[in-house]
């Protein structure tokens, strides 16, 4: 009887409505930044973030949180905004296409959709929804989560404040497919340190049945010891080196050339480059690079001096 009441409040809009505002009340009024900062560190990586003198690049991360601000920044973690700025830097070539953003779902007009498609919360990290088939979904339940969606200011969960101040859209992409038996993309995440790309993280498999993996290149597309920041393994085949893979380095040198650290998302999908998103702030800088040599390695190439200023 409890579990079908918590099934039936977990359903319930009101219900929902009401726990996102309480959620979002306790994070914005019981913690400074850096009080939830220290909080979230020590809970995930067993630690107080070094401050100070960070040398890590989880603590790096931490510190750019506190002590650095871009409102460009702002715009290039906006997932649709960001479009613009692709568009201007890159070339629209590069964007996926765009059937649509609404400010409400009640604007998301199914008939009008293709039978596939991608929905993605502008203002959020990892609120996404790939639609293989919109008849196979159940749209009462989905559309309730999307509105759950737009009620979250994601800023207050882990102090990103490169979220802060993102309208809540969602927008609708088109249905990307490698092949009809990968069931998901290969994702190539460039890590860029003051506008130099100098790794690339390779996440494979991600809804096969054997997991995901996840391997690291450097620029040279030579296997790295390390693994992270997810604990996932390394994948047991040989990851080919994308054709496009120099040209792929020298787009995310483009787009990261303003910033001290931004993590630059691609997919490469028959022989086409496509820019998935910019990340300043991996796993929010909770994550763990193993062998843990590679945390301070990894933190040395981010000069915090460089391209920086306080407050925000």
């Amino acid at each position: 009887m409890i579990a079908l009441i918590k099934e039936k409040m977990k359903k319930n809009e009101l219900i929902i409505s009401f726990y996102q505002d309480v959620l979002n009340f306790y994070y914005k009024h019981c913690f400074t930044d850096k009080e939830l900062i220290n909080k979230r560190f020590k809970k995930y990586v067993g630690r107080e973030p070094e401050l100070e003198n960070p040398i890590e690049f989880a603590d790096k991360l931490q510190w750019l949180k506190l002590y650095w601000y871009d409102p460009f920044a702002v715009k290039c973690a906006d997932k649709y905004e960001v479009r613009e700025i692709i568009s201007e830097k890159i070339g629209s070539d590069f964007l996926n296409e765009l059937y649509g953003v609404y400010e409400s779902v009640d604007e998301i007009n199914l008939e009008k959709l293709p039978n596939s498609f991608v929905l993605k919360a502008t203002h959020s990290s990892g609120y996404n929804f790939v639609c293989k088939d919109k008849n196979l979904i159940d749209w009462n339940v989905k559309f309730k989560e999307l509105r759950k969606w737009l009620k979250i200011n994601y800023y207050w969960r882990n102090r990103e404040w490169v979220y802060k101040d993102i309208k809540p859209r969602i927008i609708c992409e088109k249905y990307l497919s490698e092949n009809e038996k990968t069931q998901s993309l290969t994702d190539y995440k460039i890590y860029c340190f003051n506008g130099k790309p100098k790794y690339c993280q390779v996440i494979k498999d991600r809804s096969s049945d054997g997991g995901t993996t996840i391997d690291f290149f450097d620029t040279e597309w030579r296997h790295m010891e390390f693994t992270g920041l997810q604990k996932s393994p390394n994948s047991t085949e040989e990851i080919n080196r994308p054709d496009r893979y120099e040209e792929m380095l020298w787009l995310s040198e483009k787009l990261s050339e303003k910033f001290p650290f931004v993590r630059v998302d691609f997919y490469y999908v028959k022989g086409k480059i496509y820019f998935g998103e910019l990340t300043f702030f991996p796993m929010s800088g909770f994550g763990k690079f193993e062998p843990s040599v590679w945390n301070r390695k990894i933190g040395s190439l981010l000069n915090l001096q460089e391209k920086t200023n306080k407050g925000h």
